[in-house]
């Protein structure tokens, strides 16, 4: 089996999620309600690969400026703000990483209400810096979070996330602390490797967002079309 951890999902913060919704199903997207979340401010909305991973499509009803997510959408516009990995035993994660040297990952319950009332609750591990991904790991059951069937058909032929590209001011210190958390045999040059996926880091000092996902390329079943048929979601993000 391999030790590599699978992309959960990709975040990106948006001002009208109604709007957003309707954007990206014109573009051939299927989008599904996720809920909101108890003690925040927040609703998403969610896009279901059959690889498993997904894109959450968060809005804020309220300021939050105790969140990194909210304070980057307030300064910088729409976007993509944090993306996730999916470890197979949380603890076990954790602890290899910080064994291997990396400091400052804290631990969190989180939890959403679906529109039908039911509960989901997780366990998160953040690291204290933008460019690495924090940890999801389910506590009930994970078909509840992330939807199964026919919402994850799409339209416009889309399969998966093949890619997240990272922008990071200083590589050397991301590659290390990439190695100290996923282990020296996922970083490979500029690329670290993932189950089916793969993040690649993109030296980029003076980015006005700071340090974190600046894209990500889906895969889709037209093979005509490669791995390049990202113009959607490049609409959706930069307008």
């Amino acid at each position: 089996m391999s030790s590599l951890l699978a992309l959960d999902h990709v975040v990106i913060a948006v001002r009208d999620l109604e709007r957003t919704v309707a954007d990206y199903t014109a573009t051939g997207f299927t989008v599904v309600a996720g809920g909101r979340h108890p003690g925040r401010h927040t609703r998403n909305a969610l896009v279901v690969f059959e690889d498993g991973a997904y894109i959450e499509l968060i809005a804020y009803d309220a300021p939050s400026p105790e969140e990194r997510w909210w304070r980057v959408l307030d300064a910088h516009g729409e976007g993509l703000v944090d993306f996730a990995l999916l470890p197979r035993d949380l603890a076990a994660t954790v602890a290899a990483a910080r064994s291997r040297g990396l400091a400052g990952l804290v631990d969190r319950p989180g939890g959403r209400a679906r529109p039908d009332g039911v509960r989901i609750e997780w366990q998160s591990a953040r690291p204290s810096t933008s460019d690495l991904p924090f940890l999801c790991f389910d506590v009930t059951p994970r078909a509840l979070r992330v939807p199964e069937g026919e919402v994850r058909r799409h339209a416009n032929g889309a399969l998966g996330i093949s890619e997240v590209a990272v922008a990071v001011g200083d590589l050397p210190a991301t590659l290390e602390r990439y190695r100290a958390y996923l282990g020296p045999e996922a970083v490979d040059g500029e690329q670290v490797r993932l189950a089916g996926a793969r993040i690649t880091l993109r030296e980029e000092p003076l980015r006005a967002r700071g340090d974190g996902p600046g894209a990500v390329q889906l895969r889709f079943a037209d093979s005509g079309r490669g791995e390049g048929g990202i113009e959607p979601l490049e609409v959706l993000l930069l307008r």
